[in-house]
């Protein structure tokens, strides 16, 4: 596919941080969770390419059949703003848990693998 100008918002929505409390959840307990979604409150915007989130997120990529992937891939052709990206660095394995916005990644990577996503890492 063609590059288009994909279009980001200045922070995550507020329901970004109740979403990646639930995803943490599964991997932390309640008390641990809840402490990296304060800490991603807090942090500042850093803008990472879509390829190195994945080379160390450790999951697949997403087809763009799947129907998250396709509502984000619409909004992108529609120049409609994403929400940054929220990650947790996982020092233990050496690689990164995207707390919140797997399907926005998965959707930008389908048009630029080399796209710049604003993110906050904790």
């Amino acid at each position: 596919m063609s590059k288009l100008q994909i279009n980001w918002l200045d922070r995550p929505e507020d329901h970004d941080y109740p979403a990646a409390f639930s995803y943490l959840n599964l991997i932390y307990d309640d008390k641990r969770a809840a402490k990296f979604v304060a800490a991603l409150k807090k942090a500042r915007v850093k803008q990472f390419r879509a390829k190195d989130v994945f080379r160390l997120e450790k999951l697949s990529l997403l087809g763009v059949s799947n129907s998250h992937i396709e509502k984000d891939s619409g909004r992108i052709r529609t120049g409609e703003s994403l929400s940054p990206i929220l990650l947790v660095r996982n020092t233990a394995n050496g690689w990164v848990i995207i707390a919140d916005g797997y399907h926005r990644l998965c959707a930008v990577y389908s048009f630029d693998e080399d796209a710049v996503i604003p993110c906050k890492i904790v």
